[in-house]
């Protein structure tokens, strides 16, 4: 199996910052592309920022300026600097990750974080 631990949210003022971070861990041959996801109550889970396994980020058009996406390779590490942060980036924040767990298998699977909650409040 392949687990994700998430850690680095919490409460802050708008206009401050947070960083996320997300370490799988487990079987893992390789993993592709990582990302992150939030959700607001009544919305559906929307896309944030992936970045391929390459390092080419892709930001929602909400973010873009603001927030950064990076990983670390290495440690199979996935991170979200939110800077400028608004009430309305307040969500529960998902980490996500394509990967494939087993150097025979041709497929990618997703595997998803169990959540951590930022919230943006004065």
């Amino acid at each position: 199996q392949v687990q994700l631990v998430e850690s680095g949210g919490g409460l802050v003022q708008p206009g401050g910052s947070l960083r996320l971070s997300c370490a799988a861990s487990g079987t893992i041959f390789s993993i592709n592309a990582m990302g992150w996801y939030r959700r607001t109550p009544g919305k559906e889970r929307e896309l944030v920022a992936d970045v391929t396994s390459g390092g080419t980020p892709n930001y929602a058009d909400s973010v873009k300026g603001r927030f950064t996406i990076s990983r670390d390779n290495a440690k199979n590490t996935v991170y979200l600097q939110m800077n400028s942060l608004k009430p309305e980036d307040t969500a529960v924040y998902y980490c996500n990750l394509w990967a494939r767990r087993r150097a025979w298998e041709t497929y990618e699977l997703p595997y998803w974080g169990q959540g951590t909650q930022v919230t943006v409040s004065s």
